[in-house]
């Protein structure tokens, strides 16, 4: 089995973060069309922040700036 090196690590990370990220913000967007008067809530019952608006704000960021870095650091090598 082959060790797992840093690059192939921070590409898994990013990538992941770009997928979740990106779905949180499309979960945000359907919310928003389906019911937008609760954008201004809370997102859980758990704490007061962050609202539902901020979620998706924050969501699409990660995934900006995850997919950005990704695209930076991927193997160009075919397989």
């Amino acid at each position: 089995m082959a060790s797992m090196n840093w690059r192939r690590f921070w590409q898994s990370l990013t990538l992941t973060l770009f997928v979740f990220g990106f779905a949180g913000w499309v979960y945000i967007v359907i919310n928003s069309e389906v019911h937008p008067w609760t954008l201004g809530m809370q997102l859980t019952h758990f704490w007061k922040y962050p609202h539902e608006d901020t979620f998706g704000e924050m969501c699409f960021a990660v995934s900006f700036v995850s997919f950005f870095v990704y695209n930076l650091i991927k193997d160009e090598r075919k397989r």
